[in-house]
């Protein structure tokens, strides 16, 4: 059991949550904490003293003074007006991440909110009553304002919900719950919608599926290695211990015990070919370097899971520090290189999946019998050269850009909910272009029987022929590639070695 607001989660222990595989509750400790922080608020409100948030209007209001009586109509008037997101809803499953991130964060005891408010997110995380947050609208400085302030709407019986795969009226769910909005009190608006939950969910989805990926693109350029009849040579630990980064050395690791026994590499041991094309030879190099962005992507976003990033900070009942926690530049940074890295994954892949169709070294021409009449593989590779394409697109770090807001009270912003987005629309991409290179690399090893593979890979080619059969003459291959592709989604290779 996972304690909110005192344990150190994990990325993975976040994903555990949202799959039922992990429960995570408040205990004594954490409770006191939140109660305590909401004390101190309570104290502040009664008190002469003038703390932005508290009593105070937000951002370019930030001098206009509100009395106590009119303390709650604030808070709600802050989520309904910040409520302005657009475009599609995000998955259902970013907006269980974004929930749990925000209990954590809020039962740390730094943002002066009742008991109640973090007790009816967890309620409706348990009854898995879900609000629907669109993709677009934040700019990542005063945290994630637009896409939080929908997450936490049907806290006042306001907004959408997930219903299976539909959308229905908060108010409607709440009901057949027999649960009644809540009252907000001073500052608990502005602690819910203040926050970098939306970039790291969006980070934290990507971590999940990039640890597999990176995993899956190893196994990837071994079964197209096995069928080129490549080398295994500089894959040695000799030659990377001399230029000793860990994620080439985890690589090159992984790629010798993924090829290890393999008949197909000591069949060509002694054939004259001197060395491979980069995209086969330099795996280790390049791979690793995404390794490496990917860790520390890791370290970035478990530091901003476990940290508290609203504004202002409760300190005590004599101090509320308004400072800048909520600004995504911490998170934005780490994850356009993580969005880089993984584009470069798609890059590699597609050059190994051409080399397979030059028809070099007994492999045939697109990689079947008879070309000219059948086109073969010939067109997947345009389909991953498409993907590649677009990925380099999404790759301009949305980090670099700026546009000052709230009448330039906030006049530098992070843009990193746009960098989580796009990080995640380039790993969708991997997902395809890995699945046309394993489409390619089965069909390879055809070619080169009787000689067995690895056993890992002959494993993984098992895997793709109970489903994918080789190819004799065209057929709609667009169909191989899509029950490929999801096989990749469902993880069904085995990666570890």
């Amino acid at each position: 059991m996972l304690i909110y607001g005192v344990d150190h989660f994990t990325y993975q222990d976040v994903i555990n949550i949202i799959n039922g595989k992990q429960k995570a509750n408040l205990d004594k400790k954490s409770k006191s904490q939140i109660q305590n922080s909401y004390q101190n608020v309570q104290k502040i409100v009664k008190s002469d003293k003038t703390v932005y948030g508290i009593n105070t209007g937000f951002g370019p209001l930030c001098d206009v003074k509100i009395s106590e009586e009119e303390t709650a109509q604030l808070q709600e008037n802050l989520i309904i007006s910040h409520s302005v997101g657009v475009g599609k809803p995000i998955a259902k499953e970013l907006s269980k991440i974004m929930m749990v991130c925000k209990i954590h964060a809020l039962s740390k005891g730094f943002s002066g909110i009742s008991l109640d408010v973090v007790e009816r997110l967890m309620l409706m995380l348990e009854k898995d009553i879900i609000p629907v947050v669109p993709e677009q609208g934040s700019v990542g400085a005063s945290g994630d304002l637009a896409p939080l302030s929908h997450l936490v709407l049907p806290l006042l019986g306001l907004g959408k919900v997930w219903e299976g795969e539909n959308t229905v009226e908060t108010a409607q769910v709440l009901g057949k719950h027999q649960l009644q909005p809540l009252k907000l009190q001073a500052k608990e608006g502005l602690a819910l919608i203040n926050g970098t939950q939306f970039i790291l969910a969006h980070a934290i989805l990507g971590l999940d599926k990039f640890k597999y990926l990176l995993d899956l693109a190893d196994v990837a350029a071994a079964f197209s290695i096995e069928a080129y009849q490549g080398s295994a040579s500089p894959f040695k630990k000799e030659l990377h211990e001399i230029r000793a980064y860990k994620g080439s050395q985890l690589v090159a690791k992984r790629m010798t015990k993924l090829l290890k026994n393999s008949e197909n590499l000591n069949y060509h041991e002694n054939c004259g070919r001197v060395q491979d094309p980069y995209s086969m030879r330099c795996v280790p190099q390049v791979h690793g370097a995404s390794r490496n962005a990917y860790e520390h992507l890791k370290q970035m976003a478990e530091t901003e899971l476990n940290s508290v990033t609203d504004n202002p900070i409760v300190i005590s009942d004599e101090e509320a520090i308004s400072g800048g926690n909520f600004h995504g530049q911490l998170m934005a940074l780490p994850i356009d290189y993580a969005t880089l890295a993984a584009a470069e994954l798609g890059n590699i892949s597609d050059r190994r999946s051409y080399l397979l169709l030059e028809g070099k070294y007994g492999l045939p021409k697109l990689l079947i019998e008879s070309s000219g009449l059948n086109s073969g593989f010939m067109i997947p590779q345009y389909t991953t050269a498409a993907l590649v394409t677009e990925n380099k697109t999404l790759c301009f770090p949305a980090s670099a850009d700026s546009v000052p807001t709230s009448l330039g009270q906030e006049d530098h912003v992070s843009m990193g909910s746009i960098s989580g987005r796009k990080f995640n629309q380039v790993l969708g991409n991997l997902e395809n272009i890995l699945a046309i290179e394993l489409m390619f690399a089965a069909q390879g090893l055809e070619f080169r029987r009787p000689l067995k593979s690895s056993k890992i890979i002959e494993e993984n080619y098992e895997i793709i022929r109970a489903k994918v059969k080789k190819l004799e003459n065209d057929r709609l291959i667009g169909e191989d590639i899509l029950t490929i592709a999801e096989m990749v989604k469902n993880r069904a290779f085995k990666v570890e070695v």
